[in-house]
């Protein structure tokens, strides 16, 4: 039933979703789960991780003391992580995928949570990641609002989206993912606080043997100053 409304949508024939429906995207990751790594890293040529690590570093040299992957997957953002994270949580909507996160061993903390209805009581976080998650959310207000509130003084929010490259803030593709123009992403985070550090256009996928473009993003929460300010 939600792939036929999701055909609806991309025809046309309904309004498209601010995002997928969350079941949806469950089913979809825990059906992909077995063969997520070799399917996306060996045969998409995934390299977002790798990207978001760079820009992370870029940004802010050192250790976080605490990190919050988010849409976390098999642990392949993770990976990159570990070594500038004293401690590493990571959240994921599909169990299958945090199964597999799990046996990497790199996380401290995993858990199974909705992004869009994100339960966190804990500490602030130093660094929020997100990686190749918002292609599966349109309106991107709600989401970032949430972890702005997540994250500490100074703290930084590290993501990816594909690019829109039409008219409008963001458009379910008929490769049933969203895309999200450039001054759409910029509004948002001014929206929730949050200033850009660096915003790098990239290719982070192969599909059907063309280049998916997209941004890596990493914005900044407020300093105490700028709070008070």
């Amino acid at each position: 039933r939600q792939g036929a409304a999701l055909n609806l949508q991309l025809i046309g024939k309904a309004p498209a979703p601010d995002a997928l429906p969350s079941a949806f995207v469950e089913t979809l990751f825990d059906h992909y789960a077995e063969s997520f790594d070799e399917s996306l890293v060996g045969r998409l040529g995934y390299r977002l991780p790798r990207m978001l690590d760079q820009a992370i570093r870029a940004a802010r040299p050192g250790r976080f003391p605490l990190a919050l992957d988010l849409g976390c997957g098999t642990g392949l953002m993770g990976q990159r992580l570990r070594p500038i994270a004293d401690r590493l949580e990571g959240y994921d909507i599909s169990a299958k995928m945090l199964r597999k996160a799990r046996a990497k061993g790199v996380y401290d903390f995993l858990d199974k949570a909705d992004l869009r209805d994100f339960p966190y009581a804990g500490p602030k976080a130093d660094l929020v990641t997100v990686a190749d998650v918002f292609i599966y959310v349109g309106a991107l207000d709600g989401v970032v609002k949430t972890i702005a509130r997540l994250l500490a003084t100074d703290g930084l929010f590290a993501f990816s989206v594909e690019t829109l490259a039409g008219d409008g803030d963001f458009v379910l593709l008929p490769s049933r993912r969203y895309a999200h123009a450039q001054h759409y992403v910029r509004d948002v985070l001014a929206a929730n606080g949050l200033s850009v550090l660096s915003l790098e256009p990239t290719v982070i996928r192969q599909d059907r043997g063309e280049h998916v473009n997209g941004l890596v993003v990493v914005a900044k929460a407020p300093n105490s100053a700028q709070q008070k300010s």
